[in-house]
This record gives C-alpha cells, sequence and structure tokens, in this order.
C-alpha cells in the first residue's frame, strides 16, 4: 500500500471516530468566554447527567485529593475553578472516545497509557514548580497525557506494519517517529494533528500533539506549555516508564528543554513521586473511560 493510500485509510477511520458532544462544545464556548461565570458553567454541564457523574467522582478521587467530599457539581466548580472543569470535561470526553483496543504486542496499551500518564502528571508537574497559575496546571496534565494519540489509529489500523516499524526503531536506535516516516510516509504527530483538528483542541494542546519531539523546529521558540510536554516526555523515555515504543533518548534535547524550564535531571525526579502519581491519575483514566 502507498504512502497516500495509507494515510487516507487513516483519515477515513479519524472521519468515523465520535466528534465531541454537543455538551463539551457548549462547555468551551461558555469557558472561552471572558465573563465565563461557575453559574453558567453548571447550567450547561447538570443537562448532561452522565458527564456531571463522572465529574463528582473525579473531583472526589485520588487524584484531585479534597479534603472534604463534594456532592454538588456548583461545589465542584467552584472548589476547582472553571477552567479546571473545563479541562476535565474535555480530558473525560476525549479519553472516552479514545477506547480503543491495540493488536501490536510489543505496545500494550496498558504501557501505553502509563507513559502518557506519566508525561502529564510530569509536565503538570513542571508547570506547578514553574509557579504556573494553579487555574492553568490542569491543561499542562492534559496536553501530557494526549500527546501520543496519534499512534492509536496507527496501531489500529496497520498492527503488523507497526510491529515491525517498532523492531526497526529499537535495532536502529533512531527515533520512532522517524521510523514511521521511513514506513508509512507520515508519523503519531501528523495523525495527532488530525485528531486534534477534527476536537477543535486549542493551540497550546495542539502544539504539544504535533510538536513535541521536535519544539525548536524551523527555529522556533517553544513555549513553556510545549517545552513542559516535551521534556517530560523525555524524562518517561529516559526512565523507562510505561511504553511509548521509542528506544531513543534525546539527550541534546532533553538538557536543552531542562535548561528552558529552569530545571534538572534530579528536580524532575524529586518533584514527584511519579509511581505514586501515575497511580493517582490513573484513576482519571479509569473514571474518564468507564464512569
Amino acid at each position: 500500500m502507498t504512502p497516500e493510500l495509507r494515510l487516507k485509510h487513516i483519515q477515513r477511520f479519524i472521519e468515523r471516530m465520535p466528534s465531541l458532544s454537543t455538551t463539551v462544545t457548549k462547555v468551551m464556548k461558555v469557558c472561552n468566554s471572558p465573563n465565563a461565570s461557575p453559574n453558567e458553567l453548571n447550567r450547561v454541564i447538570s443537562l448532561d447527567p452522565v458527564l456531571t457523574g463522572k465529574l463528582i467522582k473525579l473531583v472526589n478521587s485520588a487524584y484531585y485529593g479534597v479534603a472534604c467530599r463534594i456532592t454538588s457539581l456548583a461545589h465542584a466548580i467552584i472548589m476547582l475553578g472553571v477552567n479546571t472543569v473545563k479541562n476535565m470535561v474535555l480530558a473525560t470526553s476525549i479519553l472516552a472516545n479514545l477506547k480503543m483496543r491495540s493488536e501490536v504486542k510489543r505496545m500494550p496499551i496498558d504501557g501505553f497509557w502509563a507513559h502518557s500518564l506519566c508525561v502529564g502528571v510530569t509536565a503538570k508537574a513542571i508547570a506547578k514548580a514553574r509557579q504556573v497559575p494553579a487555574m492553568e496546571q490542569e491543561e499542562y496534565f492534559v496536553s501530557g497525557l494526549m500527546h501520543d494519540m496519534g499512534k492509536l489509529p496507527i496501531m489500529i489500523c496497520f498492527p503488523e506494519p507497526y510491529e515491525q516499524v517498532l523492531d526497526q526503531a529499537a535495532m536502529d536506535q533512531v527515533p520512532l517517529f522517524e521510523a514511521e516516516r521511513a514506513t508509512f510516509g507520515f508519523d503519531h504527530c501528523m495523525v495527532g494533528e488530525l485528531i486534534a483538528a477534527k476536537w477543535r483542541l486549542n493551540t497550546d494542546m495542539g502544539m504539544a500533539i504535533t510538536q513535541h519531539h521536535k519544539p525548536y523546529h524551523e527555529g522556533r521558540q517553544a513555549n513553556l506549555s510545549l517545552s513542559s510536554v516535551s521534556l517530560a516526555n523525555q524524562a518517561a523515555l529516559q526512565f523507562q516508564i510505561g511504553s511509548a515504543g521509542d528506544p531513543y533518548q534525546d539527550v541534546k534535547l532533553f538538557e536543552t528543554l531542562a535548561a528552558q524550564c529552569r530545571t534538572s535531571t534530579e528536580e524532575i525526579l524529586s518533584l514527584l513521586n511519579i509511581e505514586e502519581e501515575i497511580k493517582r491519575a490513573r484513576v482519571f483514566l479509569q473514571i474518564s473511560v468507564k464512569g
């Protein structure tokens, strides 16, 4: 199959993927308004009882660790803030739409999500250490969690060729995205861009998905959001947490990103107990997918 036919196959697969719900679209519209209010957000979300139930479960889960039990959506919005709830809505909806099983044995889906969770919690920890406002930190987690989602359609549409790509990347010790391009004519970042466009994700999330391997491509200066996700991805590869299918550790990129984020390997390790944080974040994943 030619690269053009493979890409068309991927495009058709993405076109058939569920769109984000009307509720999510309305939530994004409300939250993008400069006058977004907790009451208006509560009114929109409360019309969707399934989503409301997920949010109540999430806010009371180990991931958020609130001191007292929250029983109402209105209280959750006031407690966490409009922006955090917006990102919870977006993440739960995307994850519910990404309930995909992979046939690729060398990258089991549990290992894939362990890697993604690691990148999400590490990016959020970097944001917190760099004193990013608390209401914005959740977006770093969501961006990190979603950064590799372009791999899923490729693994599902072309499981056997993808196994060969993983083997080739490991044998040649090259970045996975380069091995993907050599075989398919496109990589998971390009496929992720198609998904981000379908779901109309914001610019920072889109950049995290499409540019996390090349944050300084063509001389551009990566912003803190992209730098944090890219650094978190390199850290997850270096610490070998989860399975991203990528054997290549870009030491130079890691050092450059660490300098921009004003951190180091030692500080990243000290920012959080990675295994414990992944365990807590896995609850987020389970509630989002299963409810």
